[in-house]
């Protein structure tokens, strides 16, 4: 009877396991908020004007069915430039937000940056994606061109 009981405990800890290892990389490959676009070479010549840094953006989707509150999420480039949602941000469910490099009044769709000059490499770059735990949920990669939709 014994014996049994530990054969009968083994296997259904092995079936667990096996379903945990399998719903894993579903999740994986699915994070609750992932990179969608990254514009990285904003239309017409690099003058550093306000309207022309606001062209360059990346946005975040919220692929949940319940709000997200982004508070110390990050999204960075390859050189290290960081932006880093702060304060508290709520992502409704399916909700993007475009977060642009230059200056402007934020909203719950449009984010910004504030900065003087661009971030995206327009010859190729990263941007990743990190929880407010420091894991990293997306990245998205591209060469040269001038968006790339991730």
């Amino acid at each position: 009877m014994k014996k049994r009981l530990i054969s009968l405990v083994s296997a259904l800890v092995i079936g667990f396991g096996a379903t945990l290892a399998a719903a894993a990389p579903a999740e994986a490959a699915n994070p609750a908020v992932m990179l969608t676009i990254v514009y990285y070479d904003s239309p017409g010549k690099d003058t550093g004007s306000n309207a022309s840094l606001n062209a360059e953006y990346f946005g975040l989707k919220n692929t949940r069915s319940y709000a997200l509150n982004l508070k110390n999420f990050t999204v960075r480039d390859k050189a290290g430039a960081t932006y880093r949602f702060s304060g508290d941000f709520v992502l409704r469910p399916g909700a993007s937000v475009y977060v642009h490099t230059g200056k402007g009044t934020n909203t719950s769709v449009h984010r910004y940056w504030g900065r003087g000059w661009y971030v995206w490499n327009n010859t190729g770059d990263t941007a990743y994606l990190r929880s407010n735990y420091g894991t990293l949920l997306d990245s998205c990669s591209w060469g040269r061109g001038s968006y790339k939709y991730c």
